[in-house]
Parts: structure tokens; C-alpha cells; sequence
């Protein structure tokens, strides 16, 4: 999914849709990329001279790519669009190993590990240039609205 087809299933726009695609592996897991521009809100006084993606970002992108696998989950019984919002509800082990800055592709692979509705458990990583940047175990819950 490209950023305009993201849309359809995230609520966030500019400037914070912070994928810019994103789809479903074979394995059933979420793969999503975000090229980082250096123009971005986030960078300005993080750090002046040094800029690097502050870490709660880099949690954002990867909450923002796990919920294509939430797609169907985001639909009405019968297939129909209905609003759902994906909320954070947990962040649990979160580690940052490298930092990510103006430039780099932050690739992002996340996983649904348990459903209990209306709540999401799911694992994630980011790396740059095969190097890890970020994993963290984090939780949504679906909220109709």
C-alpha cells in the first residue's frame, strides 16, 4: 500500500502519516519503509546540527505499519467501511539501538502475536541499512466509532 492507499485504513494525514508504504508479507507479517527527509516537524530542535528521529517516532511508524494487518479487522460485518481508530494501548521493551537520521530508510517488520478484542498484541522491529534501530512490544485497541 502506497501512502494515498494507506489512507483508507489509517486516520492519520500529514504530517502524521508516517509511512510511506507498507504491505503484508507471505508470512503474515506487516513490512513497512519511511524515508526520513530531514524537513520533517520532529527534526526541528532534535537535535540542532545533529538531527536524529526521536524514539516515540520511530514507535509511531511502527504502530502506523503493523495496522495493515488490521485491515480486515477495520471493516463492518458484511465488508463495509466503518470508522475504526487504531489506539496505542501499551508500549512494553522497548529498545533503541541506533539512532535514525535525515536520509535513512527505516524498514519495519511487525507481527500480531494475540487478539483479544477489541485489543491487538504485537511485536515489532526497525532497521536501517540491516542494522537494528528499534524493537518494542506494543498493543492497539479498535475502537468503532
Amino acid at each position: 500500500m502506497n501512502r494515498e492507499e494507506l489512507k483508507t485504513i489509517l486516520p492519520h494525514r500529514e504530517p502524521m502519516l508516517l509511512v510511506d508504504e507498507a504491505y503484508v508479507t507471505e508470512d503474515g507479517k506487516a513490512k513497512g519503509f519511511y524515508t526520513v527527509r530531514g524537513d520533517e516537524f520532529f527534526l526541528q530542535g532534535h537535535f540542532p546540527g545533529n538531527p536524529v528521529v526521536p524514539g516515540v517516532i520511530q514507535c509511531e511508524i511502527m504502530a502506523q505499519c503493523c495496522c495493515v494487518l488490521l485491515q480486515e479487522s477495520m471493516k463492518g460485518k458484511n465488508g463495509e467501511a466503518v470508522k475504526v481508530t487504531p489506539y496505542y494501548t501499551g508500549l512494553n521493551n522497548v529498545k533503541f539501538r541506533n539512532p535514525v537520521k535525515p536520509g535513512d530508510t527505516l524498514e519495519i517488520t511487525c507481527e500480531i502475536d494475540r487478539v483479544k478484542e477489541p485489543f491487538y498484541f504485537a511485536k515489532g522491529s526497525g532497521s536501517v541499512n540491516g542494522k537494528k534501530c528499534i524493537s518494542a512490544d506494543f498493543s492497539f485497541a479498535l475502537i468503532r466509532e
